[in-house]
């Protein structure tokens, strides 16, 4: 079963009748067609389905990195919409953070630095910036590791730093594509262990795309998207 709902007020992210359509000359594919709902403060959200059916492209156009073709992605009151390149970055950088199933930690920085980065962006002074990256990596386990590059890290202790540079700027939301889906299983459940231990401490929500179902079954909600559209999922 699902934990119970979290309850707490305010709105983190809307979805209003979300479409997408892709165009190549005559054909056109219907990927989503009217997807919408709700997310809540410190509310974690799995949103599952088959292969194909769309899950990354709602992710990205939920995090701003991909167009839609009709509908509304409001971020802590903010239309994506009708904000510029520019303006949708900032949102990016100030509410949002992002997990993928491969880290996509730069190779010649060290996990220190690759932490840092989303402050540094922000306008954080390096000292501070380093700071709090350190500080959140202890919190993951690896405070021995702050000064090794990925290649010196093993797969769960690169998704670990993932983990936390994803969550450094302390964001509205996590947006989190297949995280896990790259380890084994022991380090896929310390990952999201990690994850809703760090929901629970900052308040962060999370919208994670899993094929997972046992994984899902943490989550507050799940959704399924199935022929364009989100419904919620039960689990027997």
């Amino acid at each position: 079963m699902n934990k119970p709902m979290n309850t707490s007020n305010g709105v983190v992210m809307r979805a209003s009748n979300i479409a997408k359509t892709y165009e190549e000359g005559d054909l056109k594919t219907d990927v989503l067609s009217s997807v919408s709902f709700t997310l809540k403060r410190s509310e974690t959200l799995a949103i599952v389905g088959a292969s194909g059916s769309g899950k990354s492209t709602l992710l990205h156009i939920l995090g701003g990195l991909d167009t839609l073709t009709r509908g509304e992605v409001e971020v802590e009151g903010r239309n994506l919409s009708s904000l510029s390149d520019a303006e949708r970055g900032r949102v990016r950088n100030r509410s949002m953070g992002f997990i993928y199933q491969f880290h996509h930690l730069l190779p010649e920085f060290t996990a220190l630095e690759n932490v840092c980065m989303p402050l540094l962006i922000r306008g954080v002074s390096i000292s501070e910036a380093e700071r709090q990256a350190a500080e959140l990596l202890g919190r993951v386990g690896l405070a021995k590791r702050l000064h090794h590059k990925p290649a010196e890290l093993s797969g769960g202790e690169r998704q670990r730093s993932a983990v936390a540079r994803a969550l450094v700027t302390r964001p509205a939301v996590v947006l989190g594509d297949e995280p896990t889906g790259n380890l084994d299983e022991i380090n896929a459940a310390q990952v999201y262990d990690l994850m809703l231990e760090l929901n629970r401490e900052i308040g962060t929500s999370f919208i994670l795309v899993t094929h997972d179902h046992r994984l899902a079954q943490r989550m507050d909600r799940t959704l399924e998207l199935h022929n364009g559209e989100l419904v919620e999922k039960v689990f027997a």
